[in-house]
């Protein structure tokens, strides 16, 4: 028999699940209150369907056309094994979607939401069953990023997270255990710190926009794609590695991080950003942008072992 896993939320991020769960070979229940939700999601499915299938995702026997579309959350996720919620951000939406889905599902069912920085304690506040409840956030675009952020709760149970790792880890993910809620998670969180000292580094004049996105693309960036960076500092601390570098660079290194910026997102501030992003797209439209992109995920993620 065939398994089913449900996709509640079925916009720009729960569409890219629900394509990826169908080509692990899943069935996929699927709903959004948008009038248009089907239409989108079935379109985003046919037009991922082809890159999965570069990157050898999609496995024997599955079909993209195991989508069923729903126009109510509860009925969308009966009979699935596992519920991935890709709903607004918006805190209050996903407590009242959480309590429906709660309602709807045996406890032992695991319900984990996509967001990218709510905590899963405030989410599943109104659950009956909050010890099933995860955060599990993926990296736009789920069915091309390997990276899946697990969290728990203050009420949620050492064996939902084990069930989520599991799951996220059998389909073909990367995922990893956060330990304890912070808003943000982890990753992103890391992302606004070097954002934020790109945004420095523009407003204050020693770079452009583009100049701050190249420092990274064609620099520290291409070693991220496949080791973090303390593995990065490990390796440039030479034979007697990180040791060697916390000795040695670890001053200067302080000493940058001390002087590191922190800017306010002004409305200038803001102007100058999209302003600079607006030239270095130099009038691309985002559908091409995002072909763009994908077709470079996926040749870097071939490179990196990653598939």
């Amino acid at each position: 028999m065939t398994r089913r896993v449900a996709v509640i939320g079925a916009g720009i991020i729960g569409a890219s699940w629900a394509a990826y769960f169908l080509a692990r070979g899943f069935e996929v229940g699927g709903y959004d209150p948008d009038p248009n939700g089907e239409a989108f999601a079935r379109r985003f499915i046919d037009n991922a369907w082809p890159t999965l299938e570069k990157l050898e995702a999609v496995q024997p026997g599955a079909d993209r056309k195991r989508f069923e579309f729903f126009k109510d959350s509860a009925a969308a996720a009966k009979g699935a094994e596992f519920v991935q919620e890709s709903g607004p951000e918006r805190e209050d939406i996903k407590i009242e979607l959480f309590s429906t889905l709660d309602d709807a599902l045996p406890p032992e069912t695991v319900i984990a939401t996509s967001s990218s920085g709510l905590l899963i304690s405030r989410v599943s506040a109104k659950c009956k069953h909050p010890q099933r409840c995860v955060i599990g956030h993926p990296f736009n675009p789920p069915h091309l990023i390997p990276l899946v952020e697990v969290v728990g709760g203050a009420k949620t149970s050492p064996e939902a997270i084990y069930k989520a790792m599991r799951f996220y880890r059998d389909i073909g993910k990367h995922p990893i255990h956060i330990r304890k809620e912070v808003r943000g998670h982890v990753a992103n969180r890391l992302q606004a710190a070097l954002w934020r000292e790109a945004i420095h580094l523009v407003t204050e004049g020693v770079v452009s926009v583009a100049d701050a996105d190249a420092a990274i693309a064609y620099g520290p960036g291409l070693r991220w794609a496949f080791m973090g960076p303390s593995s990065t500092f490990h390796m440039a601390g030479g034979e007697a590695g990180i040791k060697h570098f916390v000795e040695h660079i670890g001053p200067a290194m302080q000493g940058w991080m001390d002087d590191l910026g922190a800017p306010k997102l002004t409305p200038k501030t803001q102007q100058a950003i999209i302003d600079g992003v607006t030239e270095e797209a130099a009038g691309r439209s985002m559908a091409d942008l995002q072909l763009w992109r994908d077709r470079k995920l996926i040749e870097v993620l071939r490179v990196s072992g990653q598939t």
